[in-house]
């Protein structure tokens, strides 16, 4: 009998997952503030759907064997704008929601063994609206959920910021066969793929500026408008972060622009996002997201058209990894722990424990007969209990 999880599975132990639910519960109290209702996509969805036109590749969903094409979600935008453009498509616009649970993706191991991993994502998705007003709503929302959560100053937060249009603008200042193999050398930061390119001495420039181009965002667009010219699209992120600067200062983030930057799956076709902190030795990515009109129009009929404008975007975050950086196991604690001295006196502990619980305070019993009120406090302190309610004889 194999007493291991799975690969790239994991136990959680009681603090752990009371930690995960405290976070979820701060998430989702913040998210109904600003208006967002609670949905609960399935876990179990068609491969077509969860692979959302191609920009979650193939060998990362975790197939099931069934008579249908099934996978679990590897995140949760997909399943929700599949819903949206369909069940929810006669609903005025536009549509805010928010879920939480559990997201599958696989990977592979050092040893080219599969792994899967679990990871319990929470994130909102505001469908309907494509004006730059719903960008910023979801960059000072997500500020807002990170605030909620615990996350300041002392975890150095940062908050990438890219835009695939920018990103595609670049590159077709490029020769057409050099454009892909340019977008994947300058999102992976290879500089030797760059140099293998063939390109002449300006687009050469062009690439390695773009390598180190990111930073201070006034910086980054003055150098992104000596290429570009007075683009909408620059425009557009200016006004962008001109409406969320300030929250951001009040909230201890720094803005990175980036505009090689995207996000791990390829959903995105505007505005990207990605919050990262500084954990005990590496930086932690804590949320990612971004606009993506383009897989929202995948899902949509002609009929849902009508009400909801191919437009989205929205954010996950990954709420074990925010956990481990706020909530440390060591800050938990139960209630006081109820003990007796004397078997006849398990009734009376037993009435008192509800009455602790009645005045909403939680406790536990220690179900036999202690010595000593010194021999309860060290067990209620091997527990971690705060304390003890001593019935002694």
């Amino acid at each position: 009998m194999a007493l291991q999880p799975a690969a790239g599975a994991r136990d959680l132990n009681p603090r752990q997952v009371e930690g995960n639910r405290r976070i979820r519960e701060q998430l989702a109290a913040t998210y109904r503030l600003w208006g967002y209702q609670e949905v609960d996509p399935p876990s179990v969805e068609r491969l077509d759907t969860l692979a959302a036109g191609g920009g979650i590749a193939a060998q990362e969903l975790v197939r099931l064997a069934s008579d249908e094409p099934l996978g679990l979600r590897p995140e949760l935008t997909a399943s929700i704008a599949r819903a949206a453009c369909t069940r929810m498509a006669d609903r005025p616009m536009p549509l805010r929601l928010w879920a939480d649970g559990n997201t599958f993706r696989t990977t592979v191991g050092d040893g080219g063994s599969q792994r899967i991993n679990q990871e319990i994502h929470s994130g909102v998705e505001l469908l309907g609206e494509p004006s730059l007003a719903a960008d910023v709503e979801l960059m000072r929302l997500l500020l807002a959920a990170a605030g909620a959560v615990g996350l300041g100053p002392q975890h150095r937060p940062t908050l990438l910021i890219g835009h695939h249009g920018v990103l595609q603008e670049l590159l077709g200042l490029l020769p057409d066969h050099q454009r892909e193999p340019a977008r994947s050398a300058l999102t992976s930061y290879d500089l030797l793929g760059l140099e293998a390119l063939e390109l002449d001495h300006q687009q050469r420039l062009l690439v390695r500026e773009l390598l180190c181009l990111r930073g201070e965002p006034v910086a980054v667009l003055a150098a992104l408008q000596r290429w570009l010219g007075p683009l909408a699209q620059l425009q557009e992120l200016q006004q962008i972060l001109d409406l969320v600067t300030p929250a951001a200062t009040a909230s201890g983030v720094t803005l990175q622009l980036d505009p090689t930057f995207q996000p791990h799956f390829n959903l995105y076709d505007g505005l990207v996002l990605k919050l990262v902190c500084q954990g005990d030795a590496v930086p932690v990515a804590i949320a990612s997201g971004g606009r993506y009109d383009s897989l929202v129009g995948r899902f949509s009929t002609p009929a849902s058209l009508r009400n909801l404008p191919a437009a989205g975007v929205g954010f996950g975050l990954d709420v074990e990894a925010v956990r481990d950086l706020v909530q440390p196991e060591t800050a938990m604690a139960a209630g006081p722990l109820v003990a007796f001295s004397q078997a006849e006196q398990l009734q009376a502990a037993l009435d008192a424990l509800e009455a602790l619980h009645r005045n909403g305070t939680a406790a536990e019993l220690h179900s036999h007969p202690v010595a000593s009120l010194a021999a309860a406090e060290a067990i209620a302190a091997a527990r971690g209990c705060l304390g003890v309610h001593w019935l002694g004889g």
